[in-house]
């Protein structure tokens, strides 16, 4: 009896062991596959911001319902930010003058792409793939916007509008803007929601068998809705989906079920929906719940039932499938490595500037400071807005946030902290 039970314990050993090696070998495969493609992703998008700024895009959020919409959908798509920086990004533009069909607008299309998730989905789930998540994104974004604009025409809007100065630039700190923001602070903003994302597929991949959710036999649609109630609380990033939704593929789920994690998993969470609630309206943010789940089902429903299933099915199976080559090229593993380098960085950038933070200067100045804890704030987003916002009030000469500590300090004099508490809870967030 002790020899069987010995035995027994050391296939489970052995059995565990053989997950843990699956499971890495799996990591492995699936981040060198994504990455040469995520870092020429961030560069674009480092390009974007330093020769895009947002005071030159959100001149084209008004004006007539269906130009606002389709401008607001089309500058969008490639702008690299998922929800946790769109709300304050798009909660800007809205504050700044846009209207708020063209705000929903981009508030549907941006967290659903993204130049990096472009790229990335192409990498691992092929080109229609990621044809048709621009062409969706494009379609529910105007749609939103224009339906947003009609039911909210009659609401009375009280903003007030300031215009900031346009910091002008030398070509040589735009060149620095590019690599700081594209392999430094965006990296810090999609850092975790990637690794996320990695792991849980990594996890799938080794504990459920292939071809698991044909077995269960369970109808597209039926699929498509169970992953949408998944999809709409809950937050991840429109590249950190991707390798879920890839291995979800390879696992049996149909490829419509899948474009729904792609489409509603970056667009939708509690947080987003709250916020859109505060800022915009309910009747905005039923507009923009409405467009989403009707075009995640309407896009599934399209690729499962009308285009070719080999189309959505191939290129995962090629690139993730067990039985396929297990030799990376040496670019997919030295991107691999230089991704994980940089997403260090970036946990250390991030700790090294909050110690910073919490150092004021106080020997040449006579202002006031006070710090104001911030519910809300996830990235560097965030911090941007608030602090542009409450540098534009006439009392206050600086603003600094403090993300780990979920704080902005100001200084100034006379402050007024009534008003500063009022200016950022008009951004969506709750100043305490």
């Amino acid at each position: 009896d002790t020899s069987l039970l010995c035995i027994i314990k050391k296939i489970r050993a052995m059995e565990v062991q053989q997950y843990i090696t699956t499971f890495l070998n799996d990591f492995v495969k699936i981040l060198s596959e994504m990455s040469p493609y995520l870092l020429l992703g961030f560069f674009f998008a480092g390009l974007l911001y330093a020769f895009i700024p947002q005071k030159k895009i959100e001149r084209y959020f008004n004006g007539k319902p269906f130009k606002s919409s389709v401008l607001a959908s089309i500058f969008g798509i490639p702008l690299p930010l998922c929800s946790c920086g769109v709300i304050p990004t798009g909660t800007a533009f809205y504050k700044n003058g846009a209207s708020k069909g063209g705000t929903v607008s981009f508030l549907i299309s941006t967290p659903q792409t993204g130049v990096d998730s472009i790229l990335a989905t192409f990498s691992l789930m092929g080109l229609p793939f990621a044809i048709i998540r621009v062409f969706a994104a494009l379609v529910t974004g105007i749609t939103g916007g224009l339906i947003t604009s009609v039911v909210t025409k009659n609401e009375s809007e009280e903003r007030t509008f300031q215009e900031q100065s346009e910091e002008h630039k030398t070509f040589s700190q735009k060149i620095i803007n590019v690599f700081r923001y594209g392999f430094v602070d965006f990296i810090q903003d999609i850092s975790k929601w990637l690794v996320i994302g990695l792991v849980l597929a990594a996890i799938i991949s080794a504990l459920i068998p292939n071809e698991f959710f044909e077995l269960l036999n369970m109808p597209p649609i039926v699929q498509m809705l169970l992953i949408l109630v998944v999809s709409i609380p809950l937050y991840i990033c429109a590249t950190g989906s991707i390798p879920l939704a890839a291995i979800l593929i390879l696992k049996g789920i149909s490829p419509g079920a899948a474009f729904v994690l792609l489409m509603a998993g970056p667009a939708t969470n509690a947080a987003t929906i709250t916020m859109i609630g505060k800022v915009l309206g309910r009747k905005s943010l039923f507009t923009y719940l409405a467009t989403i789940i009707a075009g995640a089902l309407g896009f599934g429903l399209i690729i499962d039932y009308v285009l070719p299933v080999q189309w959505f099915t191939e290129i995962t199976q090629q690139h993730l499938g067990h039985n396929h080559g297990e030799y990376l090229n040496w670019w997919q593993i030295t991107s691999g490595i230089i991704l994980i380098a940089l997403i260090i960085n970036g946990y250390i950038q991030k700790y090294l500037k909050s110690k910073n933070n919490t150092v004021i200067n106080l020997n040449n100045s006579t202002m006031e400071i006070k710090t104001i804890k911030v519910e809300g704030m996830t990235c560097n987003h965030c911090k941007s807005n608030v602090e542009s916002n409450l540098e534009k009030l006439n009392f206050v000469s600086k603003a600094s946030v403090n993300l780990s500590d979920k704080t902005v300090t100001i200084e100034g004099d006379n402050l007024e902290i009534g008003k500063a508490m009022e200016t950022v809870n008009s951004l969506g967030y709750k100043a305490v």
